[in-house]
């Protein structure tokens, strides 16, 4: 099997264009087996990048040959997932000794899956919360994202729906203890 080299620096507001075209690849496409086209269409809606991210400097892309194969990261805010565009975003800070850091807005670009692209960026973004005093982690996965988090150490905590896309979506809150 041949190895590959993924390398990894944090996003920048430069990097929106491929970010946003990245995002609806992923989007699109891994989320198939699991959602309706209506869902997908819905997704679109309640998912996809919190600029915030990138300006608080815990965003990251990951590269593979200087093209951006996927992106994620990490946040000390409130909101657990979520765009710009989606309503009830809270930007108020968490305290690390009692608050989970934040997962985030996490992407691979359908091309790059199953290369350890996911792998890569949980690690980041985990590794980034326990430099800031975080002790566990939370995220807000997918159904196309449920069995690499379970990979990772990831435990469900609660099965929901949002439909605030116009047609509800599935999407499993999961934790981890951050050692």
């Amino acid at each position: 099997m041949e190895t590959i080299m993924l390398e990894h620096r944090n996003a920048t507001r430069a990097d929106l264009g491929i970010l946003a075209a990245l995002i609806d690849a992923a989007i699109s496409e891994l989320q198939r087996p699991f959602l309706t086209e209506a869902q997908i269409e819905s997704s679109r809606q309640i998912m996809g990048l919190d600029t915030q991210l990138i300006d608080d400097g815990t965003y990251f892309v990951i590269l593979l040959d200087s093209t951006i194969a996927g992106c994620g990261g990490w946040s000390r805010r409130a909101t657990l997932y979520g765009s710009d565009a989606t309503t009830g975003r809270d930007a108020a800070l968490l305290d690390p000794v009692y608050d989970p850091a934040r997962v985030r807005a996490m992407y691979t670009h359908p091309a790059y899956a199953r290369r350890g692209v996911g792998r890569i960026i949980l690690a980041l973004c985990e590794q980034a919360a326990r430099n800031e005093g975080f002790k566990r982690a939370e995220l807000m996965g997918t159904m196309a994202g449920e069995p690499l988090y379970r990979a990772c150490g990831y435990i469900p905590v609660e099965r929901l729906v949002d439909g605030r896309g116009g047609v509800t979506v599935p999407l499993l809150r999961m934790t981890k203890r951050l050692m």
